[in-house]
């Protein structure tokens, strides 16, 4: 019930910072091909002061569907975007997702600890990702290629890997599926951050769909709020103006490597935030 007490109490203020984050999460997001995820749930979490559980994820969920439709439809509109490939890693992202699903259900009240473990581990993949590609930029404007072809296997199980996190983290798991399209097919960047988007574009809608059947009455009351009624259109809205200028504009005007460390500035902020937490959490033990 502590959730219901705190969207009640979010003012004016406070609604507009969460609507400012997501709307910049949104348009930084967009262009690297990521969902926002990583980002929504700590600001909903931190700023907003929602409970880590189920129903929080399935609000950044689906403020990264609202992403993944709003740049994905933008890259697919433009050629980057690979059906066959895409439809290979729904193989193995779509069973993910009802693992992912069990999981937080399963977990209950110690989804918070859980949540910040997986995701300290998850952003040091992502800061390893960003800082990777962020040198190699400096080095070299040439661009190579991954494998020739698609390798089914590989594909399938890391976007199955992808499909826990996602419904798990309530992310899109675009930092697992970029990587995983440039080495196991031969799609260029662009394709692959279409292609990414592309997957999230069906897994995380089934991924919202999924945990509305698992939500607790709890979690369902907190949804039912009044202010939480108001607060989602106004946030879907923002995320999807946020996610159609950043594929449409940021990918024109806004140098890569401007983003890419914007992004990494804000990894390495939640990082410390959630090993804040639990160093927190193991002084109270």
């Amino acid at each position: 019930m502590n959730n219901i007490v705190q969207a009640t109490d979010m003012d004016v203020m406070t609604l507009a910072l969460v609507l400012g984050l997501v709307f910049v999460t949104s348009l930084l997001f967009a262009p690297l091909g990521l969902g926002g995820g990583l980002l929504f749930v700590p600001i909903l979490h931190y700023v907003a002061g929602w409970e880590i559980d189920g129903a929080l994820i399935m609000v950044s969920l689906t403020l990264t569907t609202v992403v993944s439709y709003g740049s994905g439809l933008a890259h697919r509109k433009q050629g980057h975007w690979s059906t066959e490939v895409r439809n290979s890693a729904l193989w193995g992202a779509i069973p993910g997702v009802m693992i992912g699903v069990l999981i937080v259900s399963l977990l209950g009240d110690k989804m918070e600890l859980a949540f910040k473990v997986v995701s300290i581990m998850m952003i040091l993949w992502a800061i390893q990702k960003t800082w990777n590609k962020i040198k190699a930029d400096a080095v070299s404007a040439v661009e190579v290629t991954g494998e020739q072809g698609i390798k089914q296997a590989p594909l399938i199980i890391g976007s199955g890997i992808g499909g826990i996190l996602s419904a798990v983290l309530g992310i899109g798991s675009g930092i697992i599926n970029i990587p995983l399209l440039r080495q196991y097919t031969d799609l260029k960047t662009r394709t692959a951050i279409g292609t990414s988007f592309g997957i999230m574009m069906v897994v995380v809608p089934f991924a919202v769909i999924i945990h509305s059947f698992a939500l607790s009455a709890g979690q369902l009351a907190f949804l039912s709020d009044e202010n939480i009624l108001l607060f989602g259109p106004s946030a879907i809205i923002t995320t999807f103006i946020g996610a159609q200028i950043g594929a449409k504009v940021g990918l024109k005007y806004l140098p890569t490597k401007v983003v890419m460390s914007v992004f990494f500035g804000l990894l390495i902020i939640v990082l410390i935030r959630y090993i804040l937490d639990l160093i927190s959490n193991v002084n109270l033990l």
